[in-house]
């Protein structure tokens, strides 16, 4: 009789023992999970945040252009679209909130850029244009922000590629389809994304 208790006692023990490491492994699992998925999170933002950096240096440097240049009328309805554009793009990806949308207000800043690219001023007939600091400083910070860009998506690409490898291998993959992780789609720039603007003066 008393080794029957026995028995039981230690079955109880072990199914305790295994229960709460059951429990321990699904804890842990889903804050790595978590954490995984906070850092997708974090990137985007990252990616958001130099997508309005280069957004915001085109109005700065437009207008810092056409303080200094007298334009025909052609190159003032060029710039009136960019501006307008700039606004609507900046708008998109605010409000962007499916990976679709933020794809579309990706390619909608990108399709602004390519319009900017596209302006082309002779700086060597403006040399009071050449002189200003504020303009070449722009131009260097647009090319920085480019960089930042670059890197931005690359870490949102790395911090996507670690979650889904998460979501998908065993055994978190368990834990993710019982708590609802689904996988996530990697930035694809656009078509040409991957080369700097050149901006053309």
């Amino acid at each position: 009789m008393a080794k029957k208790k026995n028995n039981k006692k230690i079955w109880l023990i072990v199914g305790g023992v295994i229960l709460i490491a059951l429990i321990l492994w699904l804890v842990m699992g889903y804050n790595k999970l978590v954490g995984l998925d906070n850092t997708v999170t974090e990137s985007w933002a990252n990616v958001e945040t130099q997508y309005q950096r280069r957004l915001d240096l085109i109005p700065n440097l437009v207008s810092t252009v056409e303080g200094a240049v007298a334009f025909e009328k052609e190159t003032q309805t060029e710039i009136a679209a960019i501006r307008a554009g700039v606004t609507k793009a900046k708008q998109a990806l605010s409000s962007a909130a499916t990976p679709e949308q933020q794809q579309a207000a990706i390619a909608e800043s990108d399709a602004v850029i390519s319009k900017y690219s596209g302006l082309n001023i002779n700086v060597e007939n403006y040399p009071q244009l050449k002189a200003t600091e504020n303009f070449l400083s722009l131009q260097d910070e647009l090319a920085g922000t480019e960089n930042r860009v670059a890197v931005a998506r690359k870490d949102f690409n790395a911090a996507i590629k670690q979650y889904n490898n998460a979501v998908r291998k065993v055994p978190t993959n368990l834990i993710a389809s019982i708590f609802g992780f689904d996988k996530k789609d990697s930035f694809e720039a656009q078509e040409g994304a991957e080369q700097a603007p050149k901006v053309q003066f």
